[in-house]
């Protein structure tokens, strides 16, 4: 897979699964902007890269105004964009219950409104043929506890990716979701280690994932090879969501 002199964009790019696949789209040759909230981590993970190839944004998705901002400086570089991966993301374990207004719409403002509406301001700059991954979860298929309103962000993401890949077909414009089961990445280092393990020992592989082999998924669905695959949900979690 070769994406030199190729222009990716994504969201959360500087910790976990994004920053995996920011170094595996480095590796291959493209130019990558990432997007996050937080200057310092993103100022860290342009450190550890240490490449010409990427630039970094800080910008916060779930603010109109900051996805507004990256579209005008997506738009000031004359580049277009060949891929885009919406990947921010937060998630937040409540019980339907307990869960609260504000945790809801923390939720809902980053991990749809804000990939919804970046993903509006960026078509206008998608190239002939680009590819956009979006990044779901398991959990928008499987009814965990304690997972509710976070699953059902997720389920969205789902829909607006299979819209999206209607939508923009017309363009040759493909239009995917990775759904990761627990990976090991910074968002899941508070998760005790008897949940780990209890976890993997669900998982038919046995184990949990490692950011680098969802970013081996993205990085397959947005090249050449996966020319004549749109609108799927790909599942990389060691077969814990196989239908049974």
């Amino acid at each position: 897979m070769n994406f030199s002199d190729k222009n990716v964009i994504i969201t959360g790019g500087s910790a976990g699964i994004g920053l995996a696949t920011v170094k595996t789209f480095i590796e291959k040759g493209a130019n990558v902007l990432i997007t996050g909230r937080n200057a310092d981590t993103l100022r860290a993970a342009s450190e550890s890269i240490n490449s010409p190839k990427l630039k970094t944004l800080s910008s916060d998705t779930s603010k109109l105004a900051d996805i507004s901002r990256l579209a005008e400086t997506v738009a000031a570089s004359g580049n277009r964009v060949d891929v885009l991966v919406l990947n921010a993301g937060i998630a937040k374990q409540y019980s339907i219950e307990d869960t609260t207004e504000e945790v809801f719409d923390d939720l809902y403002n980053i991990n749809v409104k804000g990939l919804f509406f970046t993903l509006q301001k960026l078509i206008p700059h998608l190239s002939e043929g680009a590819s956009v991954v979006l990044i779901s979860s398991g959990v928008s298929v499987s009814g965990y506890a304690q997972m509710g309103a976070y699953a059902a962000t997720k389920s969205a993401v789902d829909a607006i990716a299979r819209t999206a890949a209607t939508e923009l077909a017309d363009r040759k414009i493909r239009v995917n979701v990775v759904a990761p089961g627990l990976t090991d990445t910074p968002m899941n280092q508070q998760t005790p280690p008897d949940i780990k393990n209890a976890i993997a020992a669900a998982v038919p592989l046995k184990r949990i994932g490692q950011a680098e082999e969802i970013a081996n998924a993205i990085v397959f669905l947005s090249s050449n090879e996966a020319s004549y695959i749109s609108g799927s949900y790909l599942a990389v979690d060691g077969g814990v969501t196989i239908r049974r």
